[in-house]
């Protein structure tokens, strides 16, 4: 830590100007600007308003590129997939279990909020991936010299491929935000053993369909059994391949803990 050094200003040249710094093991610190025309502790809530998110996420490449690692912190929805996709880790989510295998225990879909991970970002230096650690430091009015208010940027929208893959990757961040636990490769998997991948496909010989209740979708969800276990945000048809695939993972969750313990009928 840097020792505090005092700094004597001339009272002919008032000072004008604050400065932003980033360190790259720390959070932001910033100096807000001081009105020349008032104390030195004083702020003009026109000066504070915005300080650009590109300084925050200086900080992230930088400890990206410094140490290769990020300790992140497991949040309601998480998932290891997600927290792969958000700071591009090469290796995906079988990299992050790999590297937190201990903390993590048997079963990957199983991470609590709370849970300290060890992340691999240098991919999200290397391609310019902004994790969600940016911020955008504002404050509604006058505060005093140096102090920082943090709120989290806007999100932008994501956009998905209209596919299979598409599919998968919208149903898991729509799964991710209801605490519906679920892997790509456990949603691919059962996908290809159920429907080869065909959103339409349709059980019309088993027991369901001689009840009158065929299997239908991607994962060959039955009627009731989508409506018990439909997932809010989604359409409200079972061919819809993102429906489906909440649907199914959230009646897995219910059933058997994760669609990562399902290998076959369900």
């Amino acid at each position: 830590m840097r020792g505090h050094a005092k700094h004597r200003r001339s009272k002919k040249f008032p000072l004008t100007r604050g400065i932003a710094a980033v360190g790259i093991t720390g959070s932001a610190a910033l100096a807000l600007p001081l009105a020349g025309a008032t104390t030195a502790g004083a702020v003009t809530p026109q000066a504070a308003q915005t300080v650009a998110v590109e300084k925050a996420t200086v900080q992230v490449t930088q400890v990206a590129k410094a140490s290769g690692t990020v300790r992140y912190s497991v949040v309601a929805g998480d998932s290891l997939s997600k927290i792969a996709r958000k700071y591009a880790v090469k290796g995906g989510w079988k990299k992050v279990y790999q590297d937190n295998r201990t903390a993590v225990g048997a079963d990957p879909a199983l991470i609590r909020p709370g849970m300290r991970l060890t992340v691999d970002a240098r991919g999200a230096a290397l391609s310019g991936v902004k994790p969600a650690a940016a911020r955008t430091a504002t404050t509604a009015g006058a505060a005093s010299a140096g102090a920082v208010v943090q709120a989290v940027a806007p999100a932008k929208a994501t956009s998905y491929p209209d596919n299979l893959d598409g599919w998968i990757r919208e149903a898991l961040d729509i799964m991710a935000k209801k605490g519906i636990p679920g892997s790509y490769d456990g949603i691919h998997r059962n996908i290809m053993r159920e429907s080869s991948g065909n959103p339409l496909a349709i059980n019309n010989w088993d027991s369901n369909a001689v009840a009158g209740t065929p299997s239908k979708g991607l994962l060959q969800v039955i009627d009731p059994t989508f409506r018990a276990y439909h997932v809010e945000g989604t359409a409200d048809d079972p061919y819809d391949p993102v429906a489906n695939i909440a649907a199914a993972c959230n009646y897995a969750a219910d059933r058997y803990g994760s669609i990562d313990n399902v290998f076959g009928a369900y």
